[in-house]
């Protein structure tokens, strides 16, 4: 028993290692982890998978297309011919400048978009479907409107149908807006569409007209109201002006000027009579403190050691000084010849005594008069600077005075400013009415439609023939998302990450899938045949020894692939021991299979080559399952398995066992850890993807080493039905009838499938 414990360790060990060189499949990544990302680059769609999912649902899209083209030529000719009539209008954005007079109103600014947008609304708008509808008579026109319509009604109603067929496009980039309308009578659309142009621009003339004549009224009214309280407010102002005495000095010149009345000095900035006498006296005052500073300079030069200008300037004084200047030159001249007390030389100097004489009186009457003048400046002087002080109390007086007469100055200004702006306006508006402003223009006018707007057979066409085909490849994709079945091998590939051993065909109508197997040419033989090949390159030393096959659920083919993988073996010249593991439902059923198999072995210690069955192969042999146990798990659960397992695989090259489905049920997951290899087997079409993936979670829990998947049963130009995936396994079921003659004829038990599996004696 310790040898078989060691042994059980050492494949385990083998296995698990095999497992890890087989890293190349799933094992990194457990079955329902979420997909790795993808790589930079990726496409997020498979265009070839879309390919795929639309020509396998191919009859489903064009079902759908044809469909839609039936529906769409169906209303085509059932629905009512309409003509569409245009008529263009230009709405003017900015209004038209017709005079250039100063006193025309200057143009309004006006945001083009937002302007465009209101008009826009306006031709949309259900007053003015009400006004073409009462214009046209469109309510009392039996054509138009139903007469069964209550009267009370009609008005409306007609509206309502004259907004729903209209249509108000504008002209990118332009001031331009077509009005298309459609009606069954192509004249009555034509007249309708020029009904509302017409309308529009005598909607807006009217709405225009009524603005002009209520800002009129208004401002007539603002006009007396202003008038009258300039009239008051100047009324207060004279009275104040009296009653303090203040004299509004206002010469006109302000007026002549251009400027406004009223717009000269104000009495707070002395315009007064008082202020303008303080202004002429300061202006004295200041010319005679010059005068004084003058006078008092001159006075002071002709008192000191130098010659004043005026001195210089008398032309009294200049002659005496050259006579002096001619006499002292002559006495110095004769002075060489003559002594200072010769007659004549004294005769000389008395004449210059007397001019210098002369002179000195000269000087002194100067000297008086610039004396005279000073004094006389400095008396004018401090006159005036009496009367400016004195005027100057007056003026400050007058100014707290002048306080209140500013303020009602104020209110006149401003009460006048606003009667000139109302009447200004006043003026603008009678221009503006008079003259109009050209809101829109027709420019084409509609006509009726030669031919018929609606329908549009070809567009008609062209959209069943789209939406036809987005809902006949969004069925597609949704019958291919509701439907979660495995149908292809790359399938399988993309979801666990496992090789794909093979792939076997579906056998057609008539065809058994033992005859198949009996001719090494069909699909099926050659298809396992490559399984068998696939097999040997798993691992670094070949075949595995021990191969377990199973499925998620019952009849996806594992048997027949069980018996197709050992009948492939054993031609290729392998020893090989085919284990029926299914004690709960065996498949090869025979005489001794009732009597003995691998549940007796189980259950005693007898040697493996006493229950085996020889077939009709010489080197493949059978384990039937043997007597149904009552607990299955049970005799699976203990180490004697393990040793049956590692005998046969002593004894013979290769063993394959099948083994029960794996969901719902603890063998086959006990199986596969022991086996060194694990072939899952998959249906196509009807094996789901959840069930699947719970299957390889399994086994992988169980730490079997999955070599690879085998899909059975494979269509690869047509779709496949749903089915239940639940092992309704045939717990209790009776024994099969046994075939006459030790292995003669093996049989699936009835159930499973019809067909016969004939592995001779």
């Amino acid at each position: 028993m310790t040898e078989i414990g060691g042994r059980i360790a050492r494949e385990a060990g083998e296995a698990r290692e095999q497992q890890r060189r087989l890293g190349g499949l799933s094992f990194a990544r457990a079955p329902g982890a979420a997909p790795e990302q993808a790589a930079p680059g990726t496409p997020l769609v498979d265009i070839d998978q879309a390919l795929k999912v639309v020509l396998r649902h191919r009859w489903l899209v064009l079902g759908t297309l044809g469909l839609a083209l039936a529906l769409a030529i169906i209303v085509t000719l059932l629905a009512t011919r309409e003509y569409r009539a245009e008529a263009t209008l230009q709405i003017n954005a900015q209004p038209a400048q017709i005079l250039g007079s100063r006193n025309q109103p200057q143009p309004r600014f006006r945001n083009d978009d937002q302007y465009l947008q209101t008009q826009f609304g306006i031709l949309r708008s259900r007053a003015l479907a009400e006004r073409v509808a009462r214009d046209l008579k469109l309510a009392e026109d039996p054509a138009f409107l139903d007469p069964a319509t209550p009267a009370a009604q009609r008005a409306r109603a007609a509206a309502a149908k004259l907004s729903r067929n209209l249509e108000v496009a504008p002209q990118r980039g332009s001031d331009l807006v077509t009005l298309a309308y459609t009606d069954p009578d192509p004249a009555r659309a034509a007249r309708i569409a020029n009904g509302f142009a017409e309308g529009f621009i005598a909607a807006t003339t009217e709405n225009r007209y009524n603005t002009t004549n209520y800002a009129r009224g208004f401002l007539q009214d603002q006009l007396a109201v202003a008038r009258e309280r300039l009239e008051n407010s100047e009324r207060a102002l004279v009275a104040y002006a009296q009653r303090q005495g203040i004299v509004q000095l206002d010469s006109g010149s302000a007026r002549s000027s251009g400027g406004r009345e009223g717009d000269g000095p104000s009495a707070a900035t002395g315009d007064t009579l008082s202020s303008q006498t303080l202004l002429g006296l300061n202006n004295a005052l200041a010319q005679a403190t010059g005068e004084r500073i003058a006078a008092e300079q001159a006075y002071r030069q002709a008192g000191g050691a130098e010659v004043s200008g005026e001195q210089i300037a008398d032309p009294a004084l200049q002659s005496l000084r050259a006579e002096r200047a001619r006499l002292e030159a002559d006495y110095s001249e004769r002075l060489k010849t003559f002594k200072p007390d010769y007659p004549d030389m004294l005769a000389l100097a008395a004449k210059i005594a007397e001019v210098k004489s002369a002179i000195a009186r000269e000087t002194g009457a100067i000297a008086s008069s610039l004396a005279s003048r000073y004094r006389a400046a400095a008396g004018r002087e401090r006159e005036l600077q009496a009367e400016v002080a004195q005027l100057r109390a007056q003026v400050l007086d007058l100014r707290s005075r002048g306080i209140g007469y500013n303020f009602l100055q104020r209110e006149v200004d401003t009460n006048r400013e606003l009667y000139d702006a109302l009447l200004q306006r006043f003026k603008e508006i009678g221009v503006v009415g008079e003259l109009g402003e050209n809101q829109a223009t027709v420019i084409d006018r509609a006509l009726a439609p030669m031919g018929p707007y609606r329908p549009q057979p070809l567009r008609n066409l062209g959209i069943a023939l789209v939406l036809g085909l987005i809902a006949g490849l969004g069925l597609a994709f949704l019958v291919e998302f509701v439907d979660d079945t495995v149908k292809s091998p790359e399938e399988i590939s993309d979801m666990l990450g496992l090789p794909v051993l093979g792939v076997v065909p579906r056998p057609g109508k008539g065809e058994k899938v033992s005859e198949q197997l009996e001719d090494a040419k069909s699909p099926v033989t050659e298809s396992y045949q490559s399984i068998t090949a696939a097999l040997r390159f798993i691992g670094d030393g070949g075949t595995p020894r021990s191969i377990l096959v199973t499925s998620s659920r019952a009849s996806e083919g594992k048997s027949t692939s069980s018996l197709a993988i050992a009948q492939s073996l054993a031609r290729g010249g392998k020893r090989v021991l085919l284990i029926d593991a299914d004690m709960r439902n065996p498949t090869f059923l025979s005489d001794s299979a009732r009597l003995w198999g691998l549940s007796t072995l189980l259950a005693n210690t007898a040697k493996l080559v006493e229950m085996v069955v020889p077939t009709r192969l010489e080197t493949m042999w059978l384990l039937p399952a043997g007597p149904i146990p009552s607990a299955p798990a049970h005799l699976l659960a203990t180490l004697r398995i393990h040793e049956v397992i590692a005998e046969a695989t002593a004894t013979y090259d290769v063993v394959i066992v099948d083994a029960p489905p794996v969901l719902g049920l603890a063998d086959a997951p006990t199986l596969a850890s022991i086996c060194e290899a694990t072939v899952l087997i998959v249906e196509a079409g009807s094996a789901r993807r959840a069930a699947i993936r719970r299957t390889l979670r399994r086994l992988l829990d169980a730490k079997a080493s999955v070599a690879g998947t085998v899909l059975t049963k494979f269509q690869p130009k047509t779709g496949s039905d749903h089915e239940s995936y639940g092992y309704g396994y045939g717990y209790g079921q009776g024994a099969a009838p046994s075939a006459p003659g030790l292995l003669g004829k093996l049989r699936r038990r009835p159930g499973t499938e019809n067909k016969t599996l004939d592995i001779g004696t």
